[in-house]
């Protein structure tokens, strides 16, 4: 990974950090973007991104900071474009940014559900977008043979994309992500870029949003750190070819996701009717399947 050039998106707390620094000690020069705001969204401090930036430096690394809203596109196209003129080139891009408004579906407000999809699945896709356009206009003047190495962008979903009591609009916005990338994953591939999804598991600000009496977990049990080596792994060439994964790291645990499969079918030669579906869909159709899937909170 020596002197890869990698943008981290959401770069300055918890897993982005972790990513940035071990990205780093890896020998790839960094480029630490963030807003600076708090979990919610609020608020914007360019001291953030440029102190990680300055740890990479202070541990012998090289890295730019990049302050900005990666939600919004003309700010996503501008942070390709300058780490192409600061380094020449972009290898890798991964995306921790984002933010968490809880609400329980029927008193969430319209404000907290768009600002939520705004920043946790448009601001995965303006600078996915961007890297794309700079990917494919780059492999197609490198000639045949295309890049020298594949390019990378790693999309950061979540856990809640299962399902989240009280966070509908941050359990859709990373459930998005994972269709996004399936897409751009085959959309892509001509151009050598791989596309991935990572659902990280680690202690971070928005841990801390939860009443420590049920938080699932310790910063020492689970810190962010343990993601980081997952994300290096992705914007090397060792993962050649790994493209429109869903990927988890947490603590000691690697793994790989399935994408969404049939469980079950049914077959009827004249098509189905409310009757034949009243009469068979459970004990014939769906007899393995468990069909009441909701979660008792209580």
């Amino acid at each position: 990974m020596q002197e890869a050039v990698c943008v981290v998106a959401g770069g300055g707390n918890g897993l982005g950090r972790a990513a940035a620094l071990e990205l780093a000690d890896h020998g790839a020069r960094v480029v630490v973007n963030d807003l600076g705001c708090e979990v919610d969204g609020t608020g914007s401090d360019a001291s953030v991104p440029e102190a990680v930036a300055e740890e990479i430096r202070d541990r012998g690394g090289e890295a730019i900071a990049h302050h900005g809203d990666v939600s919004d596109f003309e700010y996503a196209e501008s942070l390709i474009a300058d780490t192409v003129d600061a380094y020449g080139r972009v290898d890798f891009v991964c995306n921790f940014a984002g933010i968490l408004r809880d609400g329980i579906s029927y008193k969430l407000t319209e404000e907290d559900w768009r600002e939520v999809v705004e920043t946790n699945l448009t601001g995965q896709f303006a600078p996915l977008r961007a890297a794309a356009k700079h990917w494919r206009e780059a492999s197609e003047d490198a000639g045949e043979d295309g890049f020298d190495r594949q390019r990378s962008y790693l999309a950061v979903s979540a856990g809640a994309a299962r399902g989240s009591l009280g966070q509908a609009n941050y359990a859709a916005s990373k459930a998005g992500i994972l269709g996004m990338v399936r897409t751009v994953s085959n959309e892509l591939v001509r151009s050598n870029v791989r596309v991935n999804a990572l659902i990280p598991n680690g202690y971070t600000r928005m841990t801390e949003t939860v009443p420590e009496e049920h938080r699932p977990y310790t910063e020492a049990e689970m810190p962010p750190e343990k993601v980081a080596p997952l994300v290096a792994y992705l914007a090397s060439e060792a993962a050649e070819d790994v493209t429109g994964c869903t990927l988890y790291a947490g603590g000691d645990r690697v793994g790989v996701l399935s994408d969404p499969a049939m469980e079950a079918v049914g077959v009827a030669p004249d098509g189905w009717s409310l009757e034949s579906l009243s009469e068979h869909f459970r004990e014939d159709v769906a007899s393995d399947v468990d069909l009441s899937r909701t979660e008792s909170y209580l």
